[in-house]
């Protein structure tokens, strides 16, 4: 008798192929059957107009201090997330030194807006060495499995100390050291290594991060520590993509190694032209397996009263009377005439680049005019890719007020609990062209989901979900996707990029990790504050209407969105479960 049997579901399983009505039966942690299956199940599933796919493959999230204390992982698990990949952009919590913790909390709080109060409470610090780190995961059940990145913040600091992010330049002994502890990590189970070259990225202290500045030297030697290994995957984070001289490095890497690159872009002139996807073609043409990230819409910063961030943040009074306040107490103020006619009157450099005096202000000058042609209300039904029109400011264009005027009202809409979308990058057309282009080249991934991050500002996690609602069934300013073509990008692609051959399809022998979804009713919820991370910790999150249950190795950990208890996940080793094999042409 089987374990699970999953019936009469529409079958899209992971390698592109067209969808078909079968079964999927399941004993113990491994798909046995596809197709028709006969005979009984402890438990079976009547998917009957569902569609059944792959449990996500998330290649690039921050739940490194989260995956530690909290077994859930939402919100990534709430959208058919099984395998977390964490450890990205070169930031992390190993190795380090007993006195260095401090030092990575305000890091990770500073680069990727985690608050640092929640990780100095609930990260046990139960190890030093990254193989002790990769020990205490795998000692951790959770919803879902996890994999990781060696950091090369951490592993800078743990040689360096205090000259990790200063303008030291180490000498070839401290190289070998930093090659070393790469290689002792990757070896140990790391899915490979990490490292961030943005200027974006800064310390609580407005200090660049360890490696930023980082010399091509000691770059290409951290990433051949992983050379002859069976596996390691070279992630990097850079404001220089296309530049020659990284070019070539990280071509002569992938070369030299034959191990895979994952490239995240972080300028705006890679989201510009033909940047991104040249790069991505250069490297098929001539069979590297170099592969930029990209996700299914412009990253975003969420203004709000619910939020970090919003136009009026730096005004005097803001900053005076309701910075400190609770949701309830500053929508009291708002509503009072004298303090509208104070925040509409006030000068700020935010105020300055919401309505476009740019003046000698180069925030306001960088947005080309007024900031508020490129904010956008989300709404209870997020649209991500809106028209100009809707915009604050074109909402303020047709209803005769000034936009300043609009922003404030609707701050206030829904109880103070409405959200604006300002996309980042790539969206100077107001459609996402750009992205449809980029998002079809074989050589690049689907990525930037960024879960576990950014809880102030961002709520992207549930990328994997927008981008199967929107790219296969919602958008109407352009071409969508097959929805095949997307659940292979999401799950096979992903997880072969990474050497995880062991899921990412819904075939005989692999993990059965699998997403039962209503996709008709699959649908987005307005991001939300909730305070749910340790030390009562805030945090951004997204939910999510459609999956009707996911199956993560055997077994059902979620039902129409609520967690069962189970808890089957872990952690994927580099090695072990993580082989790479070599580029398929496509």
């Amino acid at each position: 008798m089987l374990d699970l049997i999953i019936r009469g579901g529409t079958i899209v399983d992971g390698t592109g192929g067209e969808p078909f009505v079968g079964d999927i039966g399941v004993q113990g942690d491994r798909i046995v059957a596809v197709g028709k299956v006969e005979g009984p199940a402890k438990r079976e599933i009547d998917a009957t107009g569902l569609t059944v796919t792959p449990g996500w493959v998330d290649i690039h999230t921050h739940y490194d201090g989260q995956a530690t204390w909290d077994p859930l992982m939402a919100p990534s698990s709430w959208h058919g997330v099984t395998t977390a990949i964490m450890g990205n952009c070169g930031v992390g919590f190993a190795p380090v030194r007993p006195d260095q913790h401090d030092f990575l909390i305000e890091l990770m709080e500073g680069v990727e807006d985690i608050p640092g109060s929640a990780l100095a409470e609930g990260i046990d610090w139960k190890w030093e060495s990254f193989p002790e780190y990769l020990d205490a995961l795998e000692a951790k059940p959770r919803t879902i499995d996890v994999g990781t990145h060696v950091p090369h913040a951490s592993v800078r600091a743990y040689v360096l100390g205090d000259r990790c992010n200063t303008d030291y330049q180490p000498n070839a002994d401290e190289i070998a050291e930093m090659a070393k502890l790469v290689r002792e990590g990757v070896e140990a189970g790391a899915l490979g290594f990490s490292t961030s070259r943005t200027l974006l990225h800064k310390d609580l202290k407005g200090v660049h991060m360890p490696g930023t500045f980082a010399g091509s030297d000691e770059m290409l030697a951290l990433g051949m520590s992983m050379k002859g290994l069976s596996h390691g995957v070279f992630e990097m984070v850079s404001d220089h993509l296309g530049d020659d001289d990284e070019w070539m490095w990280v071509k002569g890497f992938a070369q030299e190694t034959h191990l895979p690159v994952t490239l995240v872009a972080t300028s705006a002139g890679a989201y510009e032209g033909d940047k991104m996807y040249n790069i991505a073609e250069e490297s098929r043409a001539h069979g590297m397996d170099i592969r930029p990230q990209i996700a299914g819409r412009p990253t975003g910063i969420l203004h709000g009263l619910t939020s970090n961030f919003h136009v009026f943040l730096a005004s005097p009074t803001w900053k005076a009377k309701l910075a400190n306040l609770s949701l309830e107490e500053r929508l009291a103020e708002m509503k009072k005439p004298e303090v509208r006619r104070a925040l509409l009157s006030e000068d700020s450099p935010l105020i300055r680049a919401a309505v476009g005096d740019a003046g000698a202000d180069s925030l306001a000058a960088a947005f080309g005019g007024s900031l508020l042609w490129r904010i956008f209300p989300l709404g209870e039904k997020p649209n991500y890719e809106p028209d100009r029109a809707q915009s604050v400011a074109g909402l303020a264009e047709a209803a005769g007020v000034a936009p300043l005027a609009m922003m404030y009202d609707l701050l206030m809409r829904d109880g103070g609990r409405e959200l604006f979308y300002q996309p980042l990058g790539g969206y100077q057309t107001y459609n996402f062209d750009f992205f449809r282009k980029n998002m079809q080249h074989p050589n690049v991934l689907f990525g930037l989901s960024d879960g576990g991050a950014h809880c102030g500002v961002i709520a992207d996690a549930g990328m994997p979900s927008f981008i199967l609602s929107y790219w296969a069934r919602d958008r109407v300013k352009g071409e969508q996707f097959p929805l095949p073509f997307l659940v292979r990008k999401l799950s096979s692609d992903t997880a072969r990029a990474y050497g995880l051959n062991d899921r990412g399809r819904l075939e005989p022998g692999l993990l059965a990790d699998i997403n039962v979804i209503d996709f008709d009713a699959l649908q987005l919820h307005r991001p939300e504050a909730v305070h749910d991370l340790p030390a009562g910790g805030r945090r951004l999150v997204q939910k999510v209407d459609g999956y009707r249950y996911t199956v993560k190795s055997g077994q059902v950990t979620f039902e129409d969105g609520e967690h069962t208890g189970a808890l089957p996940g872990g952690l994927v080793r580099g090695g072990r479960e993580a082989v790479i094999l070599p580029i398929a042409a496509e």
